[in-house]
């Protein structure tokens, strides 16, 4: 059985969303358009990527705290409030 985490998916539909620019200085500029202000800069566009994502996790986890909206990505709504199962539903 292979474990997914929410998060983690969230984060992974969010960067298929990422866009990049190269600028005339020959660095790069990331941003992630559904996702307000999550943008980021690197000297190399690999670097500008893992600055993306630092960014993007970051801004969700600011976001969940401050119970902002977050927009639903991939079918993924991080704004619902969590469920309780119970323990016989975890136990089957």
């Amino acid at each position: 059985m292979q474990v997914r985490y929410v998060l983690s998916d969230y984060v992974e539909q969010a960067m298929a969303h990422a866009l990049y620019d190269k600028l005339e200085d020959g660095t790069f500029l990331g941003r992630i358009p559904l996702c307000q202000g999550v943008v980021a800069f690197g000297t190399t566009l690999r670097e500008c990527e893992e600055e993306l994502r630092s960014t993007l996790e970051d801004w969700i986890l600011v976001g969940l705290k401050l119970r902002h909206p977050l927009p639903v990505i991939g079918g993924i709504d991080l704004n619902r409030e969590p469920t309780d199962e119970s323990l016989v539903t975890l136990q089957a």
